[in-house]
């Protein structure tokens, strides 16, 4: 050792401690035991990834939080963190033994497929949190297994992991109660003054909505929120854009007495015109003995009518049941760019979408760019809640059939699905799309209009024009506000 030079032993020192900390490297992101069940392997990755200390309410912060410089970049990951996903309510599923949302599943699969989290700034730091293949292949697995026991749907073979599911209709309907809702979905008697029906702002021959950026009620009043299509609204796991009505029967029971919409002052009143039909009185005793008609039979009908509103067997759902022939090459392209840029993490399962509240503007400001007054619907989820977190949050939408319902958007400000990509990619996942990218994931999207009671879903009004009453065919105020977009598109190049 004497015989040693001072550099040398300095170079056997630097050896040991590179090996040491290989293998201490080593041990910190080995993957969690086979001996877990897959969901408990799961919950130990997100753990020791760091998950909680960024996408959650009360995040426990390390002691250099406080630091200058390092400290606020810490506070603002955290902030925005929990600003775009909330990750508690999936660790405590994997722990309780519950039903993860599916959307959970498919955001931490997507991070975990991408190596995007956690950062590396962050497992640079935190030893263990690394993502890795083996964890990845962990997640990959597990999210697979859950999809196939969630949606019990029969997707098999190499699909059998997509986020995006095919439509199984509900096999459990009363078909006479349904006959009974359609009956009063299109009765104009539920509004104050007969004018106005549920079909009146969802056309069952308009893909379920009537192309009007806002609806127009009775005398003509002005909503102040997109119609949202009917069609597979019974995927939805809550109803409207804000969530405020927990079933369909829920949201049935909304429109009726709104001022703006149909403005019946009570369901009495309603009930009273009702009971003056002896056909209405008559199928009503038979379907619902020993109630009658009541503010529940009624949306209880019309719920079991909307329940048969699925359009199942469209040319994707085709292509996921094994049908390679179903979509062309540029519609399969586009749905490969949908689930590469993240449209697959909120817009999945039978409806693409309707299973949680997002963000408007998560990754640029929607409403800044927009250049228009807010307004109390652009308040979103907080309107129920007044939780400051879930100001500008909504319900997201289902994507089926949407080359049908246009405009879009709870503000309807969008009159194309070009528009609304390209704008949907901006402002959520600050992805500018080229011209051929955009077309291919529209080209996607048009594969999903499938069929109701057999016959294709179409739309008879002209595509991109909002439809109205006035004579010159244009809704005055829908706000074009295409400055935004057209600054993105002289930044794109094909």
């Amino acid at each position: 050792m004497k015989n040693l030079k001072k550099s040398q032993l300095i170079l056997i020192a630097a050896l040991a401690i590179v090996v040491v900390a290989f293998v201490v490297y080593r041990i910190t992101v080995r993957p969690p035991s086979e001996d877990l069940s897959p969901e408990a392997r799961v919950a130990a990755i997100l753990d020791k990834g760091g998950c909680l200390d960024c996408h959650s309410a009360n995040p426990d912060l390390p002691f250099y939080a406080d630091m200058p410089v390092i400290g606020d970049m810490v506070k603002t990951d955290a902030e925005e963190g929990y600003r775009a996903f909330d990750v508690v309510p999936l660790i405590n599923a994997l722990k309780n033994g519950e039903t993860p949302n599916p959307v959970d599943v498919a955001k931490v699969e997507k991070v975990a497929a991408d190596r995007s989290m956690p950062a590396a700034k962050y497992y640079l730091v935190h030893w263990g949190s690394q993502m890795t293949d083996a964890k990845s292949d962990i997640i990959a697995d597990w999210a697979t297994s859950y999809r196939i026991a969630y949606y019990n749907d029969g997707l098999e073979g190499k699909r059998a992991g997509e986020p995006v599911r095919p439509i199984v209709p509900p096999t459990d309907i009363n078909q006479e109660k349904a006959k009974l809702g359609f009956d009063l979905f299109h009765d104009a008697r539920l509004s104050v003054d007969n004018t106005v029906s549920c079909a009146s702002c969802h056309g069952l021959d308009t893909g379920g909505v009537d192309n009007h950026q806002y609806s127009h009620g009775v005398e003509d009043r002005l909503g102040g929120v997109n119609a949202p299509t009917v069609y597979n609204a019974v995927y939805n796991f809550v109803q409207f854009w804000d969530g405020r009505a927990a079933t369909l029967a829920a949201q049935a029971a909304g429109p009726p007495l709104n001022p703006v919409e149909m403005a019946s002052t009570s369901f009495d009143e309603i009930i009273a015109k009702l009971k003056a039909d002896a056909n209405y009185v008559a199928k009503f005793k038979a379907l619902y003995p020993g109630e009658g008609i009541t503010e529940a039979t009624i949306t209880n009908a019309i719920e079991e009518f909307e329940r048969t509103l699925t359009t199942p067997n469209s040319r994707f759902d085709q292509w996921l049941l094994g049908n390679n022939d179903a979509i062309t090459a540029e519609e399969l392209k586009g749905y490969e760019l949908f689930k590469e840029y993240n449209c697959a993490t909120c817009h999945v399962g039978p409806n693409l979408g309707g299973q949680s509240y997002e963000l408007m503007g998560l990754r640029r400001h929607y409403f800044d760019a927009r250049g228009t007054e807010l307004t109390e619907e652009d308040n979103g989820r907080y309107k129920e809640t007044k939780e400051e977190r879930d100001r500008h949050r909504f319900k997201v939408p289902g994507l089926r059939n949407v080359e049908l319902t246009w405009p879009y958007y709870h503000d309807g400000t969008r009159l194309t699905m070009d528009d609304a990509v390209r704008d949907m990619a901006l402002y959520q996942c600050d992805i500018k799309l080229s011209n051929s990218e955009t077309e291919a994931i529209v080209a996607f999207l048009r594969t999903l209009t499938g069929e109701h009671n057999g016959e294709l879903l179409t739309n008879p009004n002209e595509y991109g024009v909002v439809v109205t009453h006035d004579d010159e065919g244009y809704d005055h105020n829908i706000d074009h506000n295409h400055e935004v977009e057209a600054e993105v598109a002289a930044e794109v190049e094909e």
